[in-house]
């Protein structure tokens, strides 16, 4: 129901005798304003961008389903990445392995190319609202310096090292491996058309600085000249970077830019240089089991950002390049699970992303960078247990909450404008101490004409119980003219947006029936609240609510449509 002229009388006095304060004790009151007129820029789409190991989970039956529920969420705008799209292998999937078998050799060691499985992965993609974000990798079989062992079948407790065989070595012939690549693209272009495929992300190989690459620096870098080279070949206007290294790099990064920016480019020895549209790298936090609970590391993840954005702000000619976070993440590995990755399931996940990609943006302000996109290296995992901790989005076709914090996302847009909390963590102090004591009770909000959107989150490292946050919002700075107003209440909590907890209170079934798969669904999706008790005092819009340890609230003012 809209907010109406019915609380008139009101008018003159406090909003805070209206609303009277917080007194429980087992409450934390927190105050949260929001300016509509304090424009702080563009508001930056960083969510839009997902990824896996796994990329045939993409036609699986539950990963197709999945791929559309994000290309929902912006379509045409969602990018995905994927290892592995040049793997030797028949399509099949396993734990931190897939193939598509683009290329092998005839007898003569002519190259032979097949594109049909790489082309159902892109299809896929493309037919759900999705573009590909796209890994050239990883090496061919028959181009291997060191083809065997070949695949790997690692499972939970091998050693991670396990998974580095032959598809992790350099080519044996340079001049092959970029025939291929050119190849690739050409396809792509005839396939999908020059427009499109312009679109799409393009970096050589994943996580070159660790054992992902079983080669030297040099030999990534003379790989990296030979696919640009080869990918400009085949669309001039194809948009390429890198290196997507492991963390920001280091000294690493530093060598990836400057060769891009002087060096002496491998695949045309008489250039300087590489040509570059991008720079991405990796962030991960760092979980930890403390005393019978999990314990998040933000400030892990967050350092690294800082570090990344500061290296890449010191080269005049490259700060203002888009950059892509192409793996961000609260911990390393996705295919693991266990008591560490015990926050993955409810809503830890979900209130650690919301206040992490927050602070991403507010660094990126802070180094005055171009950030782009932070790409969230989860999605789901076929022929496992339900429920199982991956580090996924959904599990058996059922949402899990951290989704709804990207549904959330897609509901902001146009502008982001300045939301203070008296109960958030500063900056400085999450990059020195994570969230250990108090919490970070914080928001981040938009607008988009007369509409505004604010999410709040009431996040902590630490997964135990807490008391809720008693949390008044005061909006200001909009046309007085807008009343009435509608009020829209998104909540991810233990009882909202939560499929998870929906299982455990239906004792946990390791095979749900059709009627609980159902439940379970609906379960996953994004619950709206009724709407919260608000008022509007000369231009002022406030409301009073409760959000519990780890939630997630998102707000929606907008103008109330006119009755009929």
């Amino acid at each position: 129901m809209p907010i109406s002229r019915r609380l008139a009388c009101f008018l003159g006095l406090l909003l805070a005798v209206v609303i009277p304060p917080a007194s429980a004790a087992d409450t934390i009151p927190v105050t949260i304003t929001v300016d509509a007129s304090h424009t702080l820029g563009p508001l930056r789409e960083i969510w839009r961008f997902f990824g896996a190991d796994e990329p045939n989970y993409a036609y699986a039956p539950n990963g197709a389903k999945l791929l559309g529920e994000l290309g929902e969420l912006r379509p045409g705008r969602v990018y995905f990445r994927a290892h592995n799209l040049l793997t030797s292998g028949d399509g099949s999937w396993g734990l931190k392995w897939g193939s598509t078998n683009v290329y092998t050799e005839d007898e003569e060691g002519r190259p032979v190319y097949d594109w049909t499985i790489v082309d159902r992965i892109f299809d896929t993609y493309l037919a759900r609202g999705v573009r590909p974000y796209v890994e050239v990798g990883f090496m061919p079989e028959a181009l291997s310096a060191h083809p065997t062992p070949y695949r790997h079948n690692w499972k939970q407790g091998d050693p991670y090292e396990r998974i580095f065989t032959g598809w992790a070595y350099p080519p044996k012939d340079y001049e092959k491996w970029g025939e291929l690549v050119e190849q690739w693209v050409r396809h792509c272009v005839e396939r999908y058309g020059a427009d499109e495929v312009s679109q799409w992300y393009w970096e050589t190989w994943n996580e070159a600085n660790a054992g992902y690459w079983q080669g030297s620096d040099g030999d990534y870098l003379k790989l990296h000249d030979y696919t640009v080279a080869a990918i400009r070949r085949a669309l001039s206007t194809a948009r390429i970077g890198g290196a997507d290294t492991a963390g920001h790099g280091g000294e690493f990064t530093r060598r990836f830019l400057e060769h891009s920016l002087r060096g002496v480019n491998f695949a045309k020895p008489d250039t300087r240089g590489t040509p570059i549209d991008f720079i991405s790298f990796h962030a991960k936090g760092e979980p930890e089991f403390v005393e019978g609970h999990v314990r998040m590391n933000m400030a892990r993840q967050l350092r690294t950002i800082d570090w990344g954005f500061a290296m890449i702000g010191e080269y005049e000619h490259l700060r203002d390049l888009p950059i892509v976070i192409g793996e961000s993440d609260p911990e390393g590995c996705a295919a693991c699970r266990g008591e560490r990755q015990g926050y993955r399931n409810g809503t830890m996940y979900s209130s650690y992303t919301a206040a992490c990609f927050a602070r991403t943006q507010d660094l990126a302000d802070r180094h005055g960078v171009n950030l782009e996109g932070a790409l969230t290296w989860a999605f789901e995992f076929e022929d496992q247990p339900i429920f199982a901790g991956f580090r996924a989005l959904a599990t058996h076709g059922i949402d899990k909450p951290v989704l709804n914090v990207f549904r959330m996302f897609s509901k902001m847009s146009g502008e982001r404008i300045e939301a203070e909390s008296d109960h958030a963590r500063s900056l400085n102090d999450m990059l020195e101490h994570s969230v250990r004591d108090d919490p970070d009770i914080a928001a981040f909000a938009s607008r988009d004409g007369d509409r505004v959107s604010v999410m709040v989150w009431h996040y902590h490292d630490d997964d135990l119980p807490g008391p809720d946050a008693e949390i008044e919002i005061r909006l200001k700075g909009l046309r007085e003219t807008l009343s009435p107003l509608t009020v829209r209440q998104y909540r991810i909590d233990r009882t909202h947006s939560n499929a998870y907890t929906a299982w455990l209170d239906m004792g946990s079934p390791p095979e749900p029936t059709p009627a609980q798969q159902e439940l379970l669904e609906a379960a996953g999706q994004l619950a709206e609240l009724s709407e919260p008790d608000a008022i509007i005092i000369r231009g002022v819009v406030g409301l009073r609510f409760n959000l519990p340890r780890q939630g997630v609230s998102l707000f929606v003012f907008e103008p109330a449509r006119a009755q009929p």
